[in-house]
């Protein structure tokens, strides 16, 4: 009889195993995506080396809609230690998030650069300064602190979320 339950048990997780593999992404969740240049997955690394192999302007959330994926995001945030320097949107050492004009540009790419790399590095890369804002020290690099490119969109939808405006308009970057 224990033999027979576990026979059954062990089928019903290999067919339920199969059923979640056939099953679509949840809604707002990225599509899988096609291999990058070079034949690395876009989301193969940490955020940082996505960050410094990537085309200047290629970089784009799979996030449509950010509320979908915003509660996440800010799961993520809080455990990556941001709302230390920019509290819960309004700011602090750190700039506000809920800035009109944000010092970098709030493009995508630029997002994500900024916050995997860090501003130091983000200029070594040719992107300048188009807003001002009165902070302690630079945007520290998170991109190995945050551990996926996954997550470091879902932050970037969570700050989407707290400044719906940064959405609009953002493709134009900083970068030369």
């Amino acid at each position: 009889m224990l033999r027979t339950i576990a026979v059954g048990l062990l089928l019903l997780g290999f067919g339920g195993s199969a059923a979640l593999a056939a099953d679509p992404a949840p809604e707002g969740a990225p599509a899988a995506q096609a291999p990058a240049p070079g034949g690395e997955a876009a989301s193969g690394g940490s955020p940082l080396e996505t960050a410094r192999k990537a085309e200047k302007g290629s970089l784009k959330s799979p996030y449509t809609d950010y509320e979908s994926v915003a509660a996440d995001g800010r799961k993520v945030y809080l455990a990556a230690g941001c709302n230390g320097c920019h509290g819960m949107g309004g700011g602090g050492m750190g700039p506000p998030l809920t800035n009109q004009i944000w010092v970098y540009g709030k493009d995508d790419d630029t997002l994500f650069r900024v916050i995997a790399l860090g501003s130091d590095e983000l200029q070594k890369q040719g992107y300048k300064r188009i807003g001002s804002e009165t902070v302690v020290g630079p945007m520290p690099p998170f991109g190995e602190i945050v551990k996926s490119d996954d997550d470091m969109w879902k932050i970037i939808a969570f700050i989407r979320s707290v400044n719906p405006a940064s959405a609009e308009g953002s493709s134009a970057s900083a970068a030369d």
